[in-house]
Parts: C-alpha cells; sequence; structure tokens
C-alpha cells in the first residue's frame, strides 16, 4: 500500500517545488524593486511578503544546511537581478515624468501589506519598550529624507581609497535588502552615489562605455552588498530570536516610517515645491489616488492568499514569538 502511494507523492511534490520557484522569483523581484525606489526597502516587502524571518535565517546560516538556503536564496536573487535588470528603466522613467503616481502605487503596495507585519505584533500587553522600539525608528525613517544629499561622486576618477569607499557603500546599501524600512537608495543619494550609480549601470555600462572601469565599480559595490547582508542578516537573526515582539514593532515604525520620507524625497528630487504641486491637474492626483488603491488591493490581496494558503499556521507562529517574549 505505502509503495503505491510513494510515486504519488512524489508526483505531488514537484508541481509544488516548481510552484514555490516561481513563486519565491517573483518575491525576488518585488525586493529587487524596492531597492531602486529612494524610499523603499527589500527588507520591507520581504515582511510585507511573509518571508523576511525565512530570509534572514537562510542568510545568516547560509553554511549550516547550505544546499537547503542555496535552493530557497537562489530563485529571491535570481528574482532581485531580473526586477532591477527590467523595471529599473521604466521605474526611473515613470519617477521622471509622474513622480507622485509611480511612488503612491509602491505606498499603496507598502499600505496593504502591514497586516502580515501587525499579525506578528500582537498577544499580550503592549509594554514602553514596544512602544519606543516603533516611535525611535519610525522619527529615523522619516529624518533621513530631511539630511542634506552629498556631492556627487565621479565614478571614473576614482584612487585606490575611492573603490575602497565603494566597498563601504555596499554595505550601506545592502541595509535595504536585509533592515525593513531603511532605504539603502535613500542613503546612496545621501552620500551622493545613488544617482552616479545608476547612470553608470544605465547608462555607460548599457552602452558598453569604458567597461573595465564600470565593471569595476560595479563589483566593489556587490562586495559590499554580500559583506553587508550576511553581517545584518546575523544581527537580525539575534534580534528575532531574542526580541521577536520589539523586533516587529521597530519593522512596523520602520516602514511606517519610510512613507512621508519617500514622499518628500521624491518631490524634492523631482523639484515640486508646495505651489507647483498645487498647479498640478486634478486628473494628475486622482490618477495618484486610483494607483494608491490599486498598490494596497494587490498586497493585501497577496498577504490574504498567504494566510489563507498558510491556514492556522502563522497564528501559531506568533503565539509562539509572544509567548518566547513574555
Amino acid at each position: 500500500m505505502s509503495e503505491e502511494q510513494n510515486p504519488v507523492s512524489s508526483e505531488e511534490k514537484k508541481p509544488n517545488k516548481v510552484v514555490e520557484f516561481l513563486a519565491n522569483v517573483l518575491r525576488g523581484v518585488a525586493i529587487g524593486v524596492a531597492f531602486i525606489i529612494p524610499g523603499f526597502s527589500g527588507g520591507s516587502v520581504a515582511a510585507i511578503l511573509g518571508i523576511y524571518e525565512k530570509l534572514v535565517g537562510a542568510v545568516a546560516d547560509l553554511f549550516k544546511n547550505f544546499k537547503k538556503n542555496i535552493l530557497f536564496l537562489l530563485p529571491i536573487l535570481l528574482g532581485m537581478i531580473l526586477g532591477i535588470a527590467a523595471l529599473i528603466l521604466p521605474i526611473q522613467w515613470g519617477i521622471k515624468h509622474y513622480p507622485i503616481p509611480t511612488v503612491t502605487l509602491f505606498v499603496g503596495l507598502a499600505i496593504g501589506g502591514l497586516p502580515s507585519v501587525t499579525d506578528r505584533m500582537k498577544g499580550g500587553k503592549i509594554r514602553y519598550t514596544h512602544v519606543l522600539a516603533g516611535l525611535i525608528p519610525l522619527l529615523a525613517a522619516a529624518a533621513l529624507c530631511f539630511l542634506p544629499q552629498g556631492q556627487e561622486v565621479n565614478l571614473f576618477e576614482l584612487n585606490f581609497g575611492g573603490y575602497l569607499l565603494l566597498v563601504l557603500i555596499g554595505i550601506v546599501g545592502s541595509c535595504a535588502l536585509v533592515v525593513p524600512g531603511i532605504s539603502g537608495s535613500m542613503l546612496l543619494l545621501i552620500f551622493g552615489y545613488y544617482n552616479p550609480l545608476v547612470r553608470l549601470v544605465t547608462g555607460h555600462l548599457l552602452r558598453g562605455d569604458n567597461v573595465g572601469i564600470c565593471l569595476l565599480v560595479v563589483f566593489c559595490v556587490m562586495v559590499g552588498l554580500v559583506v553587508g547582508f550576511f553581517g545584518i542578516s546575523v544581527l537580525m537573526k539575534f534580534l528575532l530570536k531574542k526580541f521577536p515582539r520589539g523586533t516587529y514593532f521597530s519593522i512596523f515604525g520602520f516602514i511606517v516610517g519610510s512613507i512621508p520620507a519617500v514622499y518628500f524625497s521624491t518631490a524634492k528630487d523631482a523639484g515640486l515645491t508646495a505651489s507647483a504641486l498645487s498647479s498640478l491637474s486634478p486628473w494628475y492626483w486622482v490618477v495618484s489616488v486610483l494607483f494608491l488603491f490599486i498598490g494596497i488591493a494587490l498586497s493585501y490581496s497577496l498577504v490574504w492568499y498567504a494566510k489563507k494558503k498558510g491556514g492556522e499556521k502563522g497564528n501559531s507562529r506568533s503565539e509562539d514569538i509572544n509567548t518566547t517574549e513574555e
């Protein structure tokens, strides 16, 4: 009897693995897109999609169970590369010509996915430490947009120290991949590296200009991204294990605080002053509101589907988190 059932069960697992692979590719696309939008964080997207803890754990424990973790991370990495490569130009075009509607779509996606974070904040009484854990990151994320942007760096005239600094910039950029609500692209804007890096990739590298220098710059940044990705993942895994509920309060604060920051930075980069915003066509605002609700509907649908698919697994997990911290 068991021998007859084995082939059937193995056949059922194969399509599930394919579906899970494709789902992780799409999650990676979403994380990659968040990385190229100033004010947004790939970590926020991972938290909204409900894979944050698993993602951080897979990176932090990569070599403890290498095969399992790498099979989980590879489709996400593939999706990130595809998302950045395929959408960096359309998104940059949208931000340039229709900044508020474009960004509002992603704000809607962030808002609609918040229940996946708030579910992990429930259970037990809210302590003052939880309030502080949410309030301080909220203020910190919102304050990022008020920091002055540094002078843009010429990536084609770097010395040895400049290339070492690129590694550090990559570590800073990795914050967008790991820490929810902290935008690596926003930090790169502040340090004066974001626009030069975008122009280097979308302009010079794609056209084949100064390929050697372009590849060296990209390599240095990627080294920093990898180092920061692993280092910050280990830290976040520790925090999620020791202070799970408080950590999710912080994640919630970072995400909410990044929403006004992304609007402020977008309007600032587009040169939209208060008078310029008030003179825009009413249809501009109608489309923006429409995009907001489209984004909310899309991400909330994903959260609802994930809950339905997971059944009571998420609730029991949340209870375990709260019991551990209490």
